[in-house]
């Protein structure tokens, strides 16, 4: 059985994997400025396998808004270009038979809003999986309060310390999803 010491450290581990999955999913979200987070993770049909991008092409931004993407393999680019198009990225990719360009347009104020809305509810489901591991860790301490191996006070103490760090957490989703909107809406 854990100790509440190790129920606490695992949730404090579990929750700050939750803001990095934040900051991987707002990485995909288009800004109007090129970015290889936005494309690398995008899958390829690669003969027969469904590859990520990054793992068949270098990238490189040589403007702010475009994207340079150098296939490995020269045959693959047909098939790069189909996953692009296919994605929800709304970009016809350009190539030149060696490299693939994207060339990210000015976002409009509408698309704009619709990315912060995407945003609010990435942080929403981050904040959403921070209170499930709250309460799973709870479930846990109370547990081991139950069984014998915690006392009542230091249930309580550590209950609060639990309150405290989840509070924290959902602070940084706060500063995190702040700052990303003021990305977002930037002109």
């Amino acid at each position: 059985m854990p100790s509440a010491n190790e129920v606490i450290a695992e949730c404090q581990d579990k929750m700050s994997k939750a803001i990095g999955h934040l900051h991987d999913e707002f990485s995909t979200l288009r800004t109007g400025r090129a970015s290889p987070a936005l494309v690398e993770k995008i899958r390829v049909d690669y003969y027969g396998s469904e590859v990520p991008l990054q793992q068949l092409a270098g990238f490189t931004v040589p403007e702010a808004r475009v994207l340079v993407i150098q296939p490995y393999d020269k045959g693959a680019i047909g098939a790069i270009e189909k996953a692009i198009q296919q994605s929800d990225l709304g970009i016809n990719p350009g190539n030149d038979g060696q490299v693939i360009r994207l060339a990210f347009p000015q976002l409009t104020e509408d698309r704009r809003k619709e990315m912060v809305k995407r945003a609010k509810n990435m942080a929403e489901e981050a904040r959403i999986a921070v209170r499930n591991r709250r309460r799973h860790a709870r479930q846990e301490l109370e547990a081991l309060e139950k069984d014998g191996d915690i006392s009542r006070d230091e249930l309580d103490r550590v209950e609060k310390d639990l309150e405290k760090l989840t509070a924290e957490v959902v602070a940084e989703v706060e500063t995190v999803l702040t700052h990303k909107e003021r990305e977002l809406l930037e002109v």
